[in-house]
């Protein structure tokens, strides 16, 4: 008994990241026989403390899927910049069709976002955020343009860097 818990305790350690399925597809090609059918899988990970990171796979079964999906999301991981509880300032993420507005919420909000970007903030470890998705519904087109906008995130110490500032002159 001792023995499972260990096992279960190291695994932990070595995977830090919380794993969130949003979408899983039938996918079919059609052949010279018939069809074929596979199943892509898209995930979402995150440690809840500012890393996220999102995957795609595509395999014959469902776990097999998802566990390249997995696989191919920790190579994706970005930081999120967080003030507190939520982001520094509002953005529109762009991709395709799809775009995703949000902006930062007071303390007690909660998240306000649907489906998929919903999960990107909960495993990113943002609890508080206003968010309204415009555009396109697919989960991957939602997912993309939500990434594009937390890579444009800055935190204030960020852009009086970039600019040769301090921080009491921009403000």
């Amino acid at each position: 008994m001792a023995d499972v818990k260990r096992k279960k305790v190291q695994q932990e350690e070595q995977n830090p990241f919380e794993e969130r399925v949003v979408a899983i597809n039938r996918v079919t090609k059609v052949v010279k026989g018939g069809r074929r059918f596979k199943f892509s899988a898209l995930v979402v990970i995150g440690n809840k403390a500012g890393q996220v990171g999102f995957g795609t796979g595509k395999a014959q079964e469902v776990p097999d899927a998802i566990k390249k999906a997995v696989e191919n999301a920790k190579t994706n991981i970005i930081t999120v910049p967080l003030v507190g509880t939520t982001v520094p300032h509002e953005v529109i993420g762009h991709f395709g069709a799809g775009k995703v507005f949000f902006r930062p919420a007071s303390e007690g909000t909660g998240i306000v976002a649907g489906g998929a970007v919903r999960s990107i903030f909960e495993l990113a470890g943002v609890n508080d955020i206003l968010s309204k998705s415009l555009g396109s519904r697919t989960p991957i087109n939602m997912v993309r343009a939500t990434f594009a906008g937390l890579k444009e995130l800055r935190t204030i110490e960020e852009v009086a860097n970039l600019r040769g500032l301090s921080v009491s002159e921009i403000r």
